[in-house]
C-alpha cells in the first residue's frame, strides 16, 4: 500500500463539520507550501539575495539575518492565505492581527538555528496551533499567553538533506518527505515513538563552567561511561538547531538539554516557551517522550509575555525523568548515594 501523502493525511483529520479542524488543515498546506519557499532560497546559499547578511536585532535581542526576515515574511504571508486570526513570530514584536474571524492562532519560529545559516548545517521552522482566547483585535497577545498543553497541533519543518515535516495533530506525532518526483510530502514514518532508554544527550558542552551543579553531574556521570554509575558508554550530540536535534532524537532517541546557566541573559535558558518549547515538547510528548525545564512539565508552564524563555529538557522519559531527579532528589538516584557524602548538590 502506498504512503499517505500530506493531504490524504490532513483530509482524513479534518473529515466532518468540525471547522477547527478544517481551519488547522488549511493552515497547515500553507505553511507547507512556504516551506517549499523557504527551502528553494536556502538552497541558493551564498548565491541567493536573502542569505546570511546580518541586519540587526529581533524583537528579542538576538542577531537577526536577512534569511530570518524573509522566512518570517514568507510565513506571514501564507498565514494572510489561511483561516488563521493571529500570527505570533520570533522576528515580530506583538502579534499580527489577521482575520479577526478565524479561530486559531500561529505561533512561529520561522528560522530556528539562523547561526548555522553560513555553514551549511540543517535549519527549521517551529510552528505551533492556538485555540483563540478573548477579542483578537482587543488583546492580541491573550491567546499566546496559554500553557502548551492548550495547543491543538504543533510541528516543524527540517531543511536537511530532505526538506521533511514532522507534525502532530493529537494522535501521533508523524514525519513526512517533500517528494521532488510527486511534488508533495508524503508519509515517511506514521506515530514515532521515542524509546524511553538513551545512551545519547545532546548539550553544549563549552558552557560546563556555567551549568548548575545538578546539570555538571549529570553529564559528569554520563562521561564515565560503563566505568562510571550508568554502567554504559554515552555519546553526545550537539548541533545547534532546535529541530535537527529534535528530528535525531524522534529517528534514533536520546535527550537533549539546554539549561538556564550562571551567565547574564541566561538564567532563565534561552529557548522560547511559546514558539519553541511548547511545540517541541508537543510533538515529543506526542511520540511517547518527556519535556520538562529540568522539573516542571513544560506544557503545564503558563506564559506571561511573548518572548519569554525557558530552560529545556526533552527525550526519552526515563533520561529526562532522571535529570529532574538530579535537580529535586539526588540522594533517591542509588548509584549515586554513596558520593554525597563529600559531593553533595548543596555544599557550600
Amino acid at each position: 500500500m502506498p504512503a499517505a501523502t500530506l493531504d490524504a493525511f490532513l483530509n482524513s483529520y479534518a473529515v466532518g463539520d468540525d471547522q477547527q479542524r478544517t481551519n488547522i488543515a488549511a493552515a497547515v498546506r500553507q505553511l507547507a507550501q512556504a516551506a517549499v519557499k523557504v527551502r528553494h532560497a536556502i538552497n541558493q546559499g551564498a548565491l541567493g539575495t536573502a542569505f546570511a547578511r546580518a541586519r540587526g536585532t529581533n524583537a528579542d535581542g538576538d542577531v537577526q539575518k536577512d534569511l530570518d526576515v524573509f522566512a518570517d515574511d514568507i510565513f506571514l504571508d501564507a498565514m494572510r492565505h489561511a483561516p488563521v486570526a493571529l500570527y505570533a513570530s520570533e522576528e515580530l514584536d506583538q502579534p499580527v492581527l489577521l482575520d479577526p474571524t478565524a479561530r486559531i492562532a500561529v505561533a512561529i519560529d520561522p528560522l530556528d538555528g539562523s547561526s548555522n545559516i553560513d555553514t551549511n548545517v540543517s535549519l527549521g521552522t517551529i510552528f505551533s496551533f492556538l485555540p483563540l482566547t478573548g477579542a483578537p483585535d482587543a488583546d492580541p497577545a491573550a491567546s499566546f499567553f496559554q500553557p502548551g498543553a492548550n495547543q491543538l497541533g504543533a510541528g516543524f519543518f527540517i531543511y536537511g538533506p530532505q526538506l521533511a515535516l514532522v507534525l502532530s495533530l493529537g494522535s501521533g506525532t508523524h514525519i513526512f518527505v517533500l517528494s521532488t518526483r510527486l511534488g508533495t510530502f508524503v508519509q515517511a514514518y506514521e506515530s514515532r515513538i521515542i524509546p524511553p532508554r538513551t545512551q545519547e544527550f545532546a548539550i553544549n558542552a563549552a558552557n560546563y563552567r556555567h551549568w548548575d551543579e545538578a546539570v555538571r553531574l549529570y553529564i559528569d556521570d554520563c562521561l564515565k561511561g560503563s566505568e562510571g554509575p550508568r554502567e554504559r558508554d554515552f555519546n553526545m550530540r550537539w548541533i545547534a538547531s532546535l529541530a535537527a536535534d529534535c528530528y535525531r532524537i524522534l529517528i534514533r532517541g536520546g535527550v537533549f538539554l539546554y539549561p538556564g546557566d550562571a551567565r547574564r541573559g541566561y538564567h532563565q535558558g534561552r529557548l522560547r516557551l511559546v514558539y519553541e518549547a511548547n511545540p517541541i515538547a508537543y510533538l515529543v510528548e506526542q511520540a511517547g517522550g518527556s519535556a520538562t525545564d529540568a522539573v516542571d512539565r513544560i506544557l503545564e508552564i503558563e506564559p506571561e509575555h511573548l518572548h519569554q524563555r525557558t530552560p529545556v529538557v526533552f527525550g526519552s522519559a526515563r533520561e529526562v525523568a532522571r535529570i529532574a531527579r538530579y535537580h529535586t532528589a539526588p540522594s533517591a538516584i542509588g548509584e549515586r548515594a554513596p558520593l554525597f557524602g563529600t559531593r553533595g548538590l548543596f555544599r557550600a
